[in-house]
């Protein structure tokens, strides 16, 4: 049997940086994408995001793409929180996404990144400063 690690990071952002996704609907968007992740086979270890973009820790099976992964993430919640009308206007992820593989031993400073979104983008930081910091600082 084959045996695959690779670790993903993966960033999208509402459509023109819209910010749409404030504390609550981006809890439930969260538990959807989760819980979307788990029932189509995707190891999905950490997510969460800020009001503009969501973060994801993927690790790909042996059969799955970056780019089949993203499109499945995002293409799904993006007609699930239209199905939901969490947003007032129709609501659209951004065509694009960021992506960087992940060393084993980042693992657990990369899930504390991700976890503490609210603190990273409290200080107004934008989405790049805070990406440009977290793979230019060393343990």
């Amino acid at each position: 049997m084959s045996y695959v690690r690779i670790w993903v990071h993966i960033v999208f952002s509402t459509k023109h940086r819209n910010p749409v996704l404030p504390f609550e609907i981006r809890k439930k968007v969260q538990i959807h994408i989760m819980d979307n992740c788990k029932k189509n086979g995707i190891f999905l270890q950490a997510i969460n995001g800020y009001v503009d973009h969501m973060h994801c820790l993927i690790s790909l099976g042996r059969e799955q793409t970056i780019a089949k992964v993203s499109q499945m993430i995002k293409g799904e919640s993006s007609h699930w929180i239209n199905e939901k009308s969490l947003t007032e206007e129709r609501f659209e992820w951004q065509d694009d996404y960021w992506a960087a593989s992940v060393s084993e031993s980042d693992i657990p400073r990369l899930i504390q990144y991700i976890k503490n979104q609210d603190v990273h983008h409290v200080g107004k930081k934008s989405l790049d400063d805070a990406l440009d910091k977290m793979f230019k600082k060393k343990k």
